[in-house]
């Protein structure tokens, strides 16, 4: 029988869910700073350390093609819960590995268990809003996870005036061991028993193979996962970038690295503004727009050797990009997805921390002092998102729009 819900104010949901939100950039953005020196106390090559960050969005991939069926199944907070446990467990292991490949496989298991945590999140969002309420409610859950791609950098330097990088994976534990603690004390079941949907293996599989078939689905989807997969190929190339190729220090390079971070904040807020005027289906478009002009700025100002100058603004174009275009295209992903809204959210998160294991080595293909394949990549994968979203879901005359939440229908007709 479902866990009655415990009373919880609207704010206090925002938080906690932008929280377990935060799993993908605490896992990754953390120890970026420390990744240098990482690879060489383990003795690592670059594109080894950088494959740390592959595994981990690998595991935070795969582990959502399971949290979120499950989730469908037994409803959203004891796979919550025991996700956000393992992920505190395994960020012990990773702080103890004592070599490159042993941190390879912990980061992998850490990047599943955290991956519960961002698909159920996004999952009951869908249980409690729709609409463009659901829009907004996912730009405010940006704004909440944006504070963790700015405080984790910030935070991973200082520590490394303290310790070294596995003192920073065993603040990860605790911090998992809070949000399990938060988790458990306030946040009840949004699943009733009559929406849960099983059948196993074959029925899971059944359902992820009409969510292919949709292609509306697969085109806000792809969206998203190609504009994710440009910030993590800047997630993973920017330390190599920044501080080897041009000399900027940890610290500088912590600085940087969250003043893109508000950017997806500030954007996600533009964005939630806006919405209820034009439709998440045209703010998706016009985020799309502005990762592609800032992922060719980014190649421009390499090819043309323009330096910090020209570099910088075309980065944090492009990742404020992210801002605008995640909260939609999972608003509008979602939407027609009631009953399976874990399963929809999985797909929708693997595709996103997929692409971004795929993309982010490449960042380092050319070594350690050039910024040349980064630049390519984060090109290259803006353009295919804008002819995935154009081709699997044109905007019609009167573009595609979910439905009106209650409050706004009600101050419309007003």
């Amino acid at each position: 029988m479902a866990r009655a819900p415990r009373p919880i104010s609207h704010g206090r949901l925002v938080v906690l869910l932008g929280a377990l939100s935060t799993f993908g950039p605490l896992s990754m953005d953390m120890y970026l700073p420390g990744l240098p020196s990482m690879a060489r106390d383990l003795s690592a090559p670059a594109w080894a350390a950088q494959l740390t960050i592959t595994t981990s969005m690998l595991g935070l991939a795969s582990g959502q093609l399971v949290a979120g069926p499950i989730s469908d199944a037994l409803g959203r907070r004891r796979p919550l819960l025991a996700g956000v446990a393992a992920y505190a467990a395994a960020s012990l292991l990773c702080a103890m590995a004592p070599t490159i490949w042993l941190l390879l496989g912990f980061r992998l298991v850490q990047g599943m268990a955290g991956a519960a945590g961002i698909v159920i999140a996004r999952a009951i969002v869908r249980d409690l809003h729709e609409g463009i309420e659901a829009a907004r409610f996912f730009a405010m859950l940006v704004l909440v996870a944006g504070l963790a791609p700015i405080l984790a950098p910030l935070v991973g330097g200082e520590l490394l005036h303290v310790t070294d990088w596995r003192g920073i994976f065993v603040v990860l534990a605790g911090v998992g061991a809070l949000l399990l603690l938060a988790t458990w004390a306030i946040l009840g079941e949004t699943l009733s028993d009559e929406n849960r949907h099983g059948g196993g293996l074959v029925a899971t599989l059944n359902v992820f193979r009409g969510l292919v078939r949709d292609r509306p689905f697969m085109g806000y989807t792809l969206s998203a996962g190609l504009t994710f997969a440009a910030m993590a190929t800047y997630i993973s190339g920017s330390p190599f970038v920044l501080q080897d190729v041009h000399g900027v220090s940890p610290q500088l390079f912590s600085v940087i690295f969250a003043s893109n971070a508000i950017g997806i904040m500030a954007a996600s807020q533009v964005s939630r503004a806006l919405v209820g005027r034009y439709g998440p289906r045209a703010m998706l478009n016009a985020g799309v727009w502005v990762g592609t002009v800032g992922g060719l700025g980014v190649l421009v100002s390499v090819v043309a050797g323009l330096g910090l100058a020209g570099l910088l603004p075309s980065l944090f174009v492009m990742v404020s990009s992210v801002g605008i275009v995640l909260p939609n295209s999972a608003a509008l992903a979602l939407a027609d997805h009631p009953r399976t809204a874990g399963s929809a959210s999985a797909l929708l998160g693997v595709t996103q921390f997929a692409t971004g294991a795929l993309a982010a080595p490449l960042a380092g293909v050319g070594g350690s002092q050039t910024a040349l394949p980064m630049a390519i990549v984060m090109a290259t994968l803006p353009v295919a998102g804008l002819a995935c979203l154009r081709v699997l879901a044109p905007a019609p005359s009167g573009a595609r729009q979910l439905p009106l939440d209650a409050e706004e229908a009600a101050r419309r007709q007003a």
